[in-house]
């Protein structure tokens, strides 16, 4: 980073020299979201990866450490410095005082606190009086250029010294000095004494809690000091005889005053320590003193004036060497006293003053301040700016005096006088100088005058205001959501706390306070209403019995509210003065629910204190505590820092209701524990997790911080009530879902460590952290052993095969090699690379190392540990090694030329740095390209004889046949109709997953093997197998599904799955998170809804959907009906569903597997389909299910009464495409005719079973539907279904498509029936604090009387509710939001698969990642007047198509994390392709292209022409007319350029 031409600023001077002189730097900031005046320099610095001076290492970049400023920062310092870092901490003046118990702890370490004070334009020194006797040095600025040479000063002192130095300057008197250059480098590099720097790194402290005085002293050598002569080093003056103080009006300098204090904080000042007339050790250390710091200020001082020709000394006088009188300035508008003075008339009253300011405020001088006072001063006017005084002398009057008393000034008749310094401004500064001279001559002075305005107390400074993040307000939406009115939070940021600073009234101890005289108001109030009930005043008898009542419940809250509104009313009626004065106060008749908020400030040492005195009062409070700090972050915390345990803290009391949730974990958690808190009577505490780096993170970024928190036991869901022994219930509820099993182990584990923990309480909070790594580097070391020890005894060379594999190629090539090379006599071990212990590399002898490619050329995920290791290591010596290295990737993943370096980036980076470590290459790398004939093997083939020549093994005979790898077809026809070993796997306790074999069979029951990709680095990192977890999707024939199917459906979500459903592309119901212990009685809770899951997935015919048609209910009813027989007819016959699933031990049904009895498939047979099958039905005018896109696509026709006829039938749809394979494509159907009502069922049967006999087996990328109709010819193979069916289609009816969309919001159907259509964006059904639709929709299907309709698009119609349930209908949808359908048309015409963090095919986000994207375009929308226009865009997170983005006019489908190839052109009513417009672009680019694009759709569209339409006519992209020219004529080329 370039250095700015001019520095304007004090802060940016400050933060520079801070950066350039610290290892590390804290910055001391309001929120994590806005910067200090400090901050935004040292990130600029920090990103332009600026180096510091301080290293001989060229190039080292100081770290950064962003610290709010009610988190303890102190608490940051003490780690760097203690292993000899040096440190520097920049912050307001707002934190020195609450952090007096670090201070002193720190004031023998040499770190630089650069303090601003604040409030600039109220200012107020007290901040720094307050903490002047702790230890520290004390240096102050004036100007800019004074606070860009002072701070270079105060680390070079720092440094030197080995103290700590704190310097202050006010901002605000520089804002009219002179822009100043940039620091001086080299001078900076000449005052930072470099062997200062190494002693200081050298002594360390390590290993040493907090709270343990290291009894660290300060020290120097006589060699380290300047050399000094002896007339410097002469003895202290005497004191001056202080008169003309009369006893009543001036302060005595005897007893127990402050100035006693402040002399002995100098007496040490009193005679010389050293000098060198005095013969010493040199090399001896010694305690740095008082007069060191000033002979090395001095110094600095000296060698700066030399290089700038500014002056600096310990105090600073200016004016005539003959005045009388002077000023001791200790305020801001020491500039303002002197051009005054020197602009003075020699009329004016003042001229002639002479002014004195200390520079080097501490330590306090005595001899020095003498020596700067010229002889002839008589009068001294102490000014200072301090509002806050603890006596009634203030602070810098007491050191003035303590300087003068009793020494060579005793024979002067000295005058010393104290001022208050207010507020003073150019205009008002010559009457208050006139003042000051009056008063000081005055035969009897008064003391204490305020001299202009007064300091008065004000709120923080705007910068350092305390603001809620908005992240935070979703637990406050909760809240608001369950007690309303009832609410009441002590500590609400934006309420009056009549001129209380807002950090004060945050704070718990302030709230409580409150509370506490909430509650006794309350009492008060009860009281008065037990004594009303009892009186006569009242003109009717009816307020008293049910004053009576109220009283009696008044601390009960259910019955108190629900009596209030009673006795309300009747007071209300009376019209007595009784009844107008408890009226008064009506809102204490409800008993409110009373809550502190807090931050995780709250868990360290100063916050905790008040916690502490909330629970020792035992008083029914409620407190919510939100912890913000990510569990990415939690590796780096200090762990000196001593956050508390807040929940364990309160659980030890006892007498605490304490609950630990997680809103993007478990909503429904949250509320339990929210209610559970305002029941319990006594202290409660809710620490609620809402994980963010800064207070502006997405949703996604919080949701993925809290999974990992949550299911790696960090942040523990858990419910704690003391009062449930009670009622002989558990007081401790573990509710993380993932972790029982695993963290129930963890507190085994936890005992067993407890001991180390006691004996280090160093290491403690550090212990449980590390146990994950120390399991990691076990486990690698056992199997590594175990490998070694298999391999004893055997010959030949050894032969070590390590893989990086994301989607098993890597992993299957080193297994087939490893075997290979063991059939060729070598001792063989394969691994993946990050199994392997990487300190064993040297010591091999050869080394294969296979790798996939990742991302943006990045490692696969077992791999890049292992990379990381090689990459940082510098003594690993590998030139005793052979190796060779071969890579697989995609030389036209990267279409443009700056991305080709991505291909196959892994294997040629490990190669070249094997090779740098001293590695000796047995062939070159080889390369694997999947555009080759034959993909990756193609480069293998080439490459694999070459290791066996190298390796001396090229010629072996003998050389056993290699199985054929085990195909989709074998495991489908091994698998005894779909069998295999399910139900064992199901058994296996030890694992969260089922073998790879039973993992393909399971699809067709319904259900995929997932794992959580957010969690899956972590929990590696953590010696953890991957959070195993599968989908269910359930068989919904036309996605029509009763009221009580939704509640099962929703109950299952909670008990068995992730707490929500998706609504998906197929018109079903999905679960995520269903773990393998819960597998089986969520598959027995569908089937109990009546419902299955059979089919639902795998190599058969999927669900059957069906237009959902909400204003044409009779039609609906026909057309679903044969869905639900075309279902019911292409249903697999196996029984290993039930032997599976539903079989319970009094289930006697005989299985097959072992008995003569056989299973049979008489569509299927024992292999079933080649690939999926789907099969859907449109109504026109709406193609809401995407007729073109599937297998077999079924046209409604209805007859001339409106009734249903027949159907047109599509044939030949699909979606699925591999990148940059141009033989996989996306197919419309072909027509292939007209079939009649009740003989359609039968017309799919043949299709299907033409694709069974004549579908691809050998290549699963070529065995869809649509390849074998392309194959074999639209004409032969329908003339192959005409031959099965036995008769001929009839040619095609007339039909209209007009769109493809919902419609949203009320419809009146032709029967009088009225359906809503809910917006749920991306199918996702799920609670959050802004929207609780699920329970919304749980709520109205418990009094529905109609039927849901799950539609094509991912949405939900509410179906068949009459006139008569109309009004309560739409007040419950209003009520939880529900409805509104008043998004831009864009977003309305929206889908987005699932992807991450489920899919294992993902590449990118979708679901999670569509929504903030077409959030960033409605403001374009808008300003170009298309918010209400419909444009479909689809995105999906990989190529296979879940979402049909082929079909849309606008569609981005997932390329690596973060980019997405963009299609444009498809038919508005899903009737024509799209095709490619830019590759692997990111939303930066995204942007840039959908912006200026909309607008001019908004300018040049022609009357009623779509989106998609109108790319075409202006020839942004070709129209693709078939699927084979889906690759043709595309905007950018996915081949290679070159």
């Amino acid at each position: 980073m370039a250095p700015p031409q001019h520095i304007g600023t004090a802060e940016e001077a400050v933060a520079r020299v801070a950066y350039i002189a610290s290892d590390v730097v804290i910055s001391v900031q309001p929120s994590q979201a806005i910067h200090s005046p400090f901050s935004q320099y040292l990130h600029a610095l920090s990103r332009s990866n600026t180096p510091n001076i301080i290293d001989k290492e060229k190039g080292v970049v100081p770290e950064i450490r962003t610290i709010k400023y009610n988190a303890d920062p102190f608490l940051s310092v003490f780690e760097p410095i203690r292993s000899g870092k040096l440190v520097s901490l920049v912050t307001s003046s707002m934190i020195l005082l609450q952090s007096l118990p670090y201070l002193s702890k720190l004031a023998h370490y040499p770190i630089v606190i650069h303090v601003s004070l604040q409030p600039a334009t109220y200012l107020d020194y007290s901040d720094i009086t307050s903490i002047r006797q702790i230890g520290f040095t004390f240096l102050q600025s004036e100007s800019l250029q004074e606070a860009q040479d002072i701070a270079l000063s105060s680390h070079a002192l720092a440094i030197r010294s080995g103290k700590g130095v704190i310097h202050f300057f006010n901002p605000a008197d520089f804002v009219d000095d002179y822009p100043i250059p940039p620091e001086d480098k080299a001078l900076a590099r000449e005052l930072l004494d470099q062997g200062a720097i190494r002693t200081l790194r050298s002594a360390t402290t390590e290993n040493l809690s907090l709270y343990v005085d290291d009894g660290r002293v300060a020290t120097l050598t006589e060699a380290s000091l300047p050399v000094i002569s002896e007339a410097s080093a002469s003895s202290q003056l005497p004191s001056p005889r202080i008169e003309k103080l009369g006893e009543s009006s001036r302060p005595t300098t005897t007893g127990n005053s402050s100035a006693s204090s402040s002399r002995r904080d100098s007496s040490i000042d009193s005679g010389p320590t050293a000098s060198s007339a005095t013969s010493v050790d040199s090399t001896r250390l010694r305690v740095t003193t008082p007069e060191d710091i000033y002979n090395l200020a001095t110094e600095i001082w000296g060698h700066m004036e030399s290089a700038t020709g500014r002056k600096y000394s310990a105090f600073e006088y200016s004016g005539p060497s003959t005045a009388t009188s002077a000023l001791f300035t200790f305020g801001a508008d020491s500039g303002l006293f002197g051009e005054a003075i020197d602009s003075a008339k020699s009329s004016d009253e003042y001229g002639g003053l002479g002014i004195v300011t200390p520079r080097l405020y501490r330590p306090w001088l005595v001899g020095k301040l003498i020596e700067t006072l010229p002889q002839s001063i008589r009068r001294i006017a102490v000014l200072e700016q301090v509002r806050r005084k603890t006596t009634k002398w203030g602070p810098v009057l007491l050191d003035v005096l303590s300087s003068l008393k009793g020494g060579s000034l005793e024979d002067r008749d000295m005058t010393v006088v104290a001022y208050q310094l207010g507020q003073i401004s150019a205009s008002t500064i010559r009457q208050a100088l006139k003042g000051i001279v009056q008063n000081l001559n005055a035969d009897t002075p008064f003391q204490n005058l305020v001299i202009g305005n007064p300091i008065r107390s004000i709120p923080v400074h705007e910068q350092y205001r305390l603001e809620q993040p908005k992240l935070e307000s979703a637990y406050m939406k909760i809240l608001g959501q369950i007690y309303g009115d009832r609410l009441y939070i002590a500590n609400r940021l934006e309420s009056s706390t009549a001129g209380i600073s807002p950090a004060i009234a945050a704070s718990p101890e302030y709230g409580f306070g409150s509370l506490i005289a909430r509650i006794e108001h309350r009492k008060r109030f009860i009281r008065e209403v037990q004594d009303a009930a009892k009186s006569t005043d009242f003109a009717t008898d009816a307020p008293r019995p049910w004053l009576a009542k109220w009283a009696l419940n008044a601390e009960d809250s259910k019955k108190a509210n629900e009596l209030a509104q009673e006795v309300i009313a009747r007071l209300g009626t009376d019209g007595s003065r009784l009844s107008s004065q408890l009226l008064s106060t009506k809102s204490l008749f409800f008993n409110e629910s009373r809550w502190l908020i807090g931050s995780d400030a709250w868990a360290y040492d100063l916050g905790n204190s008040g916690v502490h005195h909330i629970l020792a009062s035992g008083a029914n409070v409620n407190m919510l505590i939100i912890d913000s700090q990510p569990y990415s972050e939690r590796a780096a915390a200090d762990a000196t820092r001593r956050k508390k345990d807040i929940g364990l803290y309160a659980m030890n009391f006892g007498n605490a209701y304490v609950a630990s949730v997680a809103v993007y974990s478990s909503y429904t958690q949250v509320l339990q524990a929210f209610m559970e808190a305002d029941q319990f009577e006594g202290p409660s505490i809710v620490l609620a997790y809402l994980p963010y780096h800064d207070e502006h993170d997405s949703a996604l970024t919080v949701l993925q911080e809290t999974k990992k928190a949550v299911d790696l036991g960090y942040w523990p869901l858990y419910r704690w009530n003391p009062h449930n022994d009670e009622n002989g219930e558990p007081s401790f509820s573990l509710d993380s879902q993932r972790i029982k099993n695993e963290l129930q182990e963890f507190l085994r584990r936890d005992n067993q460590i407890t001991q180390l923990m006691r004996r280090n309480p160093q290491f403690a909070s550090n212990l449980s952290e590390s146990y994950g790594s120390e399991v990691r580097a076990l486990q690698k070391r056992k199997a590594k052993d175990a490998y070694d020890k298999l391999l004893e005894g055997l010959y030949g060379a050894r032969l070590t095969v390590l893989f990086a594999s994301d989607n098993g190629n890597a992993e299957g090539l080193a297994k087939r090699l490893a075997a290979r090379g063991k059939a060729r006599g070598l001792k063989t071990i394969v691994m993946a690379m990050d199994e392997y212990p990487l300190e064993d590399l040297s010591h091999e002898e050869n080394v294969v190392l296979i790798s996939s490619t990742a991302g943006q050329g990045e490692f696969p995920q077992n791999g890049r540990a292992f990379w990381d290791g090689i990459k940082a290591a510098t003594d690993l010596d590998l030139s005793s090694v052979r190796y060779t290295v071969f890579a697989l990737g995609d030389s036209h993943y990267w279409p443009r030329k700056e991305d080709k370096i991505y291909y196959n980036k892994p294997g040629k980076d490990l190669d070249a740095r094997i090779a740098l470590m001293g590695g000796k290459r047995l062939t070159e790398v080889g390369l694997g390209d999947d555009q080759d004939p034959d993909t990756y093997q193609t480069g293998y083939s080439e490459w694999e004889p070459k290791l066996w020549q190298a390796l001396g093994v090229d010629n072996v005979e003998g050389l056993p046949e290699e199985p054929a790898p085990l195909t989709n077809e074998d495991i489908k026809i091994e698998s005894n109709y779909l069998r295999g070993t399910i139900a064992e796997g199901l058994e296996d306790k030890s694992t969260g997953a089922i073998s790879a074999s039973d993992q393909q069979l399971t699809k067709f029951h319904g259900t995929y093997m997932q794992d959580d990709r957010d969690l899956r680095d972590e929990r590696k990192a953590q010696g953890l197998e991957p959070a195993y977890a599968f989908m269910i999707r359930c068989r919904l024939p036309g996605g029509v599904a009763t009221p009580s199917q939704w509640l099962q459906m929703d109950a299952i979500s909670s008990a068995h799955g992730n707490e929500t459903m998706k609504l998906t592309t197929r018109q079903t119901f999905q679960f995520h998170g269903v773990v393998k212990g819960k597998l089986r009685p969520a598959m027995q809770a569908i089937n109990r809804a009546l419902m299955t899951t059979i089919a639902a997935c795998g190599d058969v015919n999927r669900n059957v959907m069906c237009s959902s048609l909400p204003e044409q209910s009779r039609l609906h009813r026909e057309v679903h009906a044969v869905s639900k027989r075309i279902s019911d007819h292409l249903l697999p016959s196996t029984t290993a569903y039930h032997e599976i699933w539903l079989k319970d031990d009094q289930d006697r049904k005989t299985q097959v597997a072992g008995d003569a009895i056989v299973d049979h498939e008489p569509l299927y047979g024992p292999t079933y389909l080649p690939r999926k099958f789907k099969i859907t039905i449109a109504i026109p005018p709406y193609n809401d299910t995407d007729v073109y896109a599937h297998d077999i696509g079924l046209i409604a026709i209805k007859d001339e009464k409106g009734g249903l006829a027949g159907f047109n039938v599509l044939v030949g749809g699909g979606m699925g495409v591999t990148h940059n394979n141009k033989k996989t494509y996306p197919r419309t159907g072909s027509m292939f005719g007209y079939m009649p009502e009740d003989k359609v069922h039968l017309a799919c049967e043949k299709i299907m079973l033409v694709q069974r006999d004549h579908g691809d087996r050998t290549n699963r990328k070529h065995a869809r539907l649509k390849y074998t109709v392309d194959d074999m010819g639209v004409e032969v193979f329908k003339g192959k279904v005409e031959e099965l069916l036995g008769e001929k289609f009839l040619e095609a009816r007339p039909y209209k498509f007009d769109s493809n969309i919902d419609t949203f919001g009320w419809q009146k159907d032709e029967e009088g029936l009225n359906h809503f259509t809910f917006f749920i964006e991306n199918g996702r059904v799920e609670d959050t604090a802004d929207f609780p639709m699920r329970t919304g929709l749980r709520e109205i299907a418990k009094i529905h009387k109609g039927e849901f309709r799950l539609t094509g698009n991912q949405h939900l119609i509410l179906s068949g509710v009459t006139d008569s349930d109309l009004p309560t209908m739409k007040d419950m949808l209003a009520h939880y939001k529900l409805d509104n359908v008043q998004f831009s048309g864009l977003r309305l015409s929206s889908s987005a698969c699932v992807a991450f963090p489920t899919c294992g095919l993902a590449m990118a986000e979708s679901e999670r990642y569509l929504p903030q994207l077409i959030t960033k375009l409605e403001s374009t929308l808008e300003e170009n007047g298309l918010r209400n226009d419909s444009i479909v865009m689809r995105m999906t997170g990989c190529p296979n198509g879940c979402a049909r983005p082929w079909l849309a006019e606008v569609a981005f489908v997932g390329k690596a994390y973060g980019a997405y190839n963009m299609y444009l052109g498809g038919g508005y009513h899903g009737q024509r392709l799209n095709k490619l417009f830019r590759n692997s672009i990111q939303e930066d680019e995204i942007l840039e292209i959908m912006r200026p694009l909309l607008k001019r759709y908004a300018l040049e569209r022609n009357e009623g022409e779509r989106f998609g339409d109108f790319v075409i006519r202006i020839g942004m992209i070709k129209a693709t007319t078939e699927g084979k020219t889906f690759h043709d004529d595309v905007a950018e080329d996915e081949e290679d350029e070159e």
